[in-house]
C-alpha cells in the first residue's frame, strides 16, 4: 500500500494520531478486515507495537474486533468515526468549559484576582507600557480601557477618527453615563461632528478645536492611550499607539487638555 506522507500528515492532525495510528488505519481501511500480523506487514509498523495501536484505535472508535479467531479487526466507516471523533472533542470541551466555570465562584479566582491587584502594585511603573500596532488592535485596546472607567474619560481625536470612536465606543458611553463617569471629546469642527454632538448631548460634552491635532485618551487620570502618527498619513494596519499606565503622566496630560478645553468652543 502506498500512500503520502502529506495525507498521512493531514489524518494525524485531523484526527489527533500518532504516525503509528494513522498507518495501521488507513492499512485497515484498505483491507475493511484484516489480522494485527497482516496490518503490521501492510503499514511497515513494528509487530510489538500494532497490538498497543490498534487497542488505542478501538478506544477512540475507529476499529472494532471481530468476534472468532483469530483475531481480526474491522474499519469502522470514515463517516461513522468522523461522528465518533466529533462527539468526543464536544465531550472534553464541556469538560473543560465546566471546570472553567467552577472557577468563578472558586478560592481559586479569588486568589488569582487578588494575586493580580497585588502583583500591579509591585511592578514598576516603566514595566506598565506597551506599543500596539494596527487600528483594529488599538481600537480593542480602547475599547477595554473605557470600559473600565470610573471617573472620567478624555477623548482628543481628528475628525475622521471622531467618527470612527463614536461608531465603536456610543454603547459604552451610554453605559457610562449611567455609572456617573464625565466623558469629554474635543475634535475639529465638521457638518457632522455637529450633528453627532446634538444626538450625543446627554452622553457626553463634545468641543471643537482646529488648533490642535492630536489623537490621545486618558482614563481617570491614571492611564493613557496615544497615537504617534496623525491618521490621514498612515494606513490603517501600520497605525501604531503607545499605552502607558502612570498617574504622574496621565495626570499632566489630563491639566493640559483642561486648560485647552476652556478655550474651546462648544
Amino acid at each position: 500500500m502506498i500512500v503520502k506522507e502529506e495525507f498521512l500528515n493531514m489524518l494525524r492532525q485531523y484526527f489527533s494520531l500518532n504516525l503509528y495510528e494513522v498507518k495501521i488505519w488507513t492499512a485497515l481501511l484498505s483491507r475493511k478486515v484484516a489480522t494485527a500480523g497482516e496490518l503490521s506487514d501492510l503499514a511497515i509498523v513494528p509487530r510489538s507495537r500494532t497490538y498497543d495501536v490498534l487497542e488505542s484505535l478501538e478506544k477512540k472508535g475507529f476499529v472494532m474486533v471481530k468476534l472468532g479467531k483469530p483475531i481480526k479487526y474491522i474499519a469502522i466507516s470514515p463517516k461513522d468515526v468522523i461522528d465518533r471523533v466529533k462527539k468526543r472533542v464536544a465531550e472534553k470541551s464541556e469538560e473543560k468549559i465546566g471546570k472553567l466555570e467552577s472557577l468563578r465562584d472558586s478560592d481559586v479566582l479569588q486568589d488569582l484576582e487578588q494575586l493580580h491587584e497585588q502583583g500591579i502594585q509591585l511592578v514598576e511603573p516603566s514595566d506598565l507600557s506597551g506599543a500596539l500596532k494596527g487600528r483594529y488592535n488599538l481600537y480593542n485596546h480602547l475599547e477595554a480601557m473605557v470600559k473600565n472607567a470610573e471617573s472620567e474619560v478624555i477623548l482628543m481625536t481628528t475628525s475622521t477618527g471622531f467618527l470612527r470612536k463614536i461608531e465603536a465606543l456610543r454603547g459604552i458611553f451610554e453605559t457610562l453615563v449611567e455609572r456617573g463617569v464625565s466623558i469629554k471629546i474635543a475634535t475639529p469642527k465638521s457638518d457632522k461632528a455637529l450633528k453627532i454632538k446634538e444626538d450625543l448631548k446627554d452622553v457626553a460634552e463634545i468641543r471643537f478645536t482646529d488648533e490642535i491635532e492630536a489623537r490621545f485618551c486618558v482614563i481617570d487620570g491614571e492611564e493613557v492611550l496615544f497615537m504617534t502618527l496623525h491618521d490621514k498619513d498612515i494606513y490603517p494596519a501600520y497605525d501604531i499607539g503607545v499605552w502607558v499606565n502612570t498617574p504622574f503622566f496621565a495626570q499632566a496630560l489630563q491639566q493640559l487638555f483642561e486648560v485647552a478645553w476652556r478655550e474651546m468652543t462648544e
